[in-house]
């Protein structure tokens, strides 16, 4: 076996990594350097895997070859459904059985009670937090969409300022709070810059931004110190096969220093499992390349 350079240069560095990487006087062991670990993980959605706020979505998600899990954490009347610690326990007995992580959660209950003005919606984002933290997962995925979508600027100063004590609470618990929406990068980080805390970042989806948006220079911009994952999907189930350049965007994702989540959350073409299969082959050929 041949060794790269900075292989035998490591060799030379001291008889301690000498011995690690399998140099020894006399020559060269055919032992690998080690492997460094991976920068990015795939997982999917589970309302995207049909399987919304069960624990079945684990099993989906080990047969179609993910990694991890975005639960919902359901919508109520008084407390958020995934506030039972008994539904919380399916959830991690499942997440256990598979192997499979919960990369993280989703405040569904957003679309009815958005952060902008409900007067509900302080009080769901803290039992979010407090369900995400239980469930041992650190990015609660905050959706502005719809009559609840914050396109003007005054709509943005209303949700920083609604954000500013719940992302204390969410520093407290180790969680970061990730908004999702229409609005561009600039946007976001405006939002970010007057809360001021590491709390808060951005759940890039590039379907959402696509294409009123350059996707391509906004996640390079956005960096990685602001975005906590990434939503991938496009107008066709198998990504690649529309119109969002996938290389071009995943070699942006890498430049811009973001390492973490990248979440599927796109349509179906055939079977569940048959699709994230495909999507999940398709990205970790990318990002390995």
């Amino acid at each position: 076996m041949t060794l790269r350079r900075r292989d035998l240069l490591g060799c030379a560095a001291g008889s301690a990594l000498v011995s690690a990487l399998g140099c020894k006087s006399g020559g060269i062991t055919e032992l690998a350097p080690p492997v460094p670990p991976a920068r990015f993980k795939i997982g999917g959605c589970d309302w995207s895997l049909k399987q919304e706020g069960k624990p079945e979505a684990f099993a989906v998600a080990k047969a179609a070859g993910l990694e991890g899990v975005e639960v919902s954490l359901g919508k109520g009347q008084d407390h958020l459904l995934m506030s039972d610690p008994a539904r919380r326990e399916k959830i991690l007995a499942a997440a256990r059985e598979t192997g499979l992580a919960v990369t993280s959660t989703c405040l569904e209950i957003y679309h009815r009670d958005g952060l902008k003005s409900h007067p509900d919606a302080p009080k769901w984002t803290l039992e979010a937090i407090e369900a995400t933290r239980a469930l041992g997962s650190k990015v609660i995925l905050l959706p502005f969409f719809g009559k609840w979508a914050t396109e003007k600027r005054e709509e943005q100063q209303a949700v920083a300022e609604r954000l500013k004590p719940l992302a204390e609470a969410a520093a407290k618990a180790g969680v970061i709070l990730g908004l999702e929406n229409t609005i561009s990068a600039e946007d976001n980080a405006w939002i970010i810059d007057r809360v001021g805390s590491p709390s808060v970042q951005v759940y890039y989806d590039v379907g959402n931004s696509f294409p009123k948006f350059d996707v391509y220079k906004e996640i390079e911009w956005l960096g990685g110190k602001r975005t906590c994952a990434i939503h991938l999907k496009d107008r066709t189930p198998l990504l690649g096969k529309g119109k969002i350049d996938f290389p071009r965007f995943l070699e942006a994702v890498v430049k811009s220093g973001y390492a973490g989540w990248l979440m599927l959350e796109t349509g179906v073409e055939g079977t569940v499992e048959e699709t994230f299969a495909a999507n999940a082959r398709y990205v970790r050929e990318l990002v390995r390349a």
